[in-house]
């Protein structure tokens, strides 16, 4: 299958090329840049054969199957929608939308049109994580209790652009973490946050959107989520802990774009370490995009995925605000 490039991205250069390239028969053909210079520069760097500066010129191309869009925020719907109606199937950064209305927008076209719509919540996809999937639903942890996730960071200087400044390009902590923190808890748990609250501060090193932010969720099963989503922390590890009555998962740098991290499982018999595969995360979740294509079963996240994990983001921001309880609207889906 032939990619075309929507943005001439850090997380392309540095994960999804690579990640394209790995499944058979794969090949990354055409980049989209609206600056000539830059586009010619990364595809020379990365050997893409093409630079292009019209989106039309990518989605007229019918050799192209698939785009990968990487933009920032506002754009992902409009070209979204605009592949799809090309009839390319479409791998979409998260969040997947600016709403969640809008991000169902998506999921109906792509629907309509027969294409598949995925979005890139890389941290399913982890050893890690399908660990300790593994012993929840094995019932190794017993009755869930609660879970506690630290995706408290430094963002890297090279990444300090629009995220810490620009509102209206979907920058702030919010939609660039809690979409992912809600996405690897309904991984984990198999249903959906009902309502929030939260507490979010800003000013550290954004300007105009928030830069740190905790919560916690309320699951159907009873299940209490604690959040922490931050910018601004240059020296803690990030955590993802799953308490149940019969044992906790307690899992140290694992929400992470790498295959790394350790798992300790505590029990009555002790703490003992739970081994995981170390694959790419990404080569595994285009592999699982490049089989939906071919009509073998889900993408790692779907599009539903990409406007729930939405859903509660908005959620979070709007609990954050008004200082309230706040239910999720998943509109319907």
């Amino acid at each position: 299958m032939h990619w075309g490039l929507i943005g001439a991205s850090t997380i392309a250069a540095e994960h999804v090329v690579g990640a394209i390239r790995s499944q058979d028969g794969h090949s990354v053909n055409s980049v989209f840049s609206t600056s000539q210079a830059r586009g010619e520069k990364y595809a020379a760097d990365h050997g893409i054969d093409q630079a292009v500066t019209s989106l039309d010129a990518i989605l007229s191309d019918a050799s192209i199957q698939a785009v990968y869009i990487s933009t920032t925020n506002e754009k992902h719907m409009p070209q979204a929608l605009a592949a799809i109606a090309a009839g390319k199937h479409v791998m979409c950064e998260k969040p997947l939308a600016m709403t969640a209305a809008d991000a169902i927008t998506m999921v109906n076209a792509a629907k309509e049109a027969g294409v598949v719509l995925a979005t890139n919540h890389h941290l399913r996809n982890a050893g890690s994580h399908l660990a300790i999937k593994d012993l929840i639903v094995k019932g190794v942890l017993g009755d869930i209790l609660s879970i506690r996730i630290n995706h408290a960071v430094l963002l890297p200087e090279h990444l300090r652009g629009w995220r810490l400044n620009d509102a209206d390009a979907g920058g702030g902590v919010i939609p660039d973490i809690v979409v992912h923190d809600a996405d690897t808890v309904r991984f984990h748990l198999d249903e959906d946050p009902i309502e929030v609250v939260a507490m979010e501060s800003h000013g550290a090193l954004s300007r105009g959107v928030e830069d740190s932010a905790m919560s916690i969720w309320r699951m159907p099963s009873g299940v209490q989520v604690l959040t922490h989503e931050s910018f601004t922390h240059p020296f803690s590890p990030s955590g993802f802990e799953v308490h149940g009555t019969k044992g906790s998962a307690i899992a140290r740098n694992v929400m992470t774009q790498q295959p790394v991290g350790e798992i300790m499982l505590h029990n009555g018999e002790g703490v003992q370490t739970v081994p995981y595969a170390d694959h790419n995360l990404y080569a595994r979740s285009f592999g699982l995009f490049a089989a939906a294509v071919r009509g073998e079963g889900q993408p790692a996240a779907s599009g539903i995925d990409g406007v729930k994990s939405l859903a509660v983001a908005e959620a979070v921001k709007q609990a954050a605000v008004s200082g309230r309880v706040t239910s999720v609207d998943y509109r319907g889906v």
